[in-house]
């Protein structure tokens, strides 16, 4: 799975913020990187130089085969928006690729069922 960074104005990746969003995506990863093609990272600066909470993360992930899933977050720093944003994208993936895998077993299940 492929993890692509992008600094929005006003956000600076430094090599500590970007092993930052790796490790948060980390539990993404071993948890549904086999389902997936790529996140993207996205920053924004929301505010500019007056300060306050106005670091926006999005995070966007391809499953394979799906629609794009989106996460969000804001908060006062680059790093705690791309954490807040990892663990809600766990979330989302979790109630996304489950609900499949519930379908999946369902038909499989009542296949079974069905006699010959």
């Amino acid at each position: 799975m492929q993890i692509q960074i992008n600094p929005g104005a006003g956000v600076h990746i430094s090599e500590a913020l970007e092993q930052s969003i790796r490790e948060s995506l980390s539990t993404v990863d071993r948890r549904f990187g086999d389902h997936l093609t790529r996140i993207e990272v996205h920053f924004q600066d929301t505010n500019g130089p007056k300060g306050g909470i106005n670091k926006h993360c999005r995070i966007e992930a391809r499953p394979r085969r799906l629609d794009p899933v989106l996460a969000e977050n804001t908060a006062e720093d680059a790093y705690d928006a791309a954490r807040g944003a990892a663990r809600r994208l766990e979330r989302v993936l979790d109630s996304r690729l489950g609900k499949l895998a519930d379908k999946q077993r369902g038909a499989e299940h009542k296949a079974e069922q069905q006699p010959e």
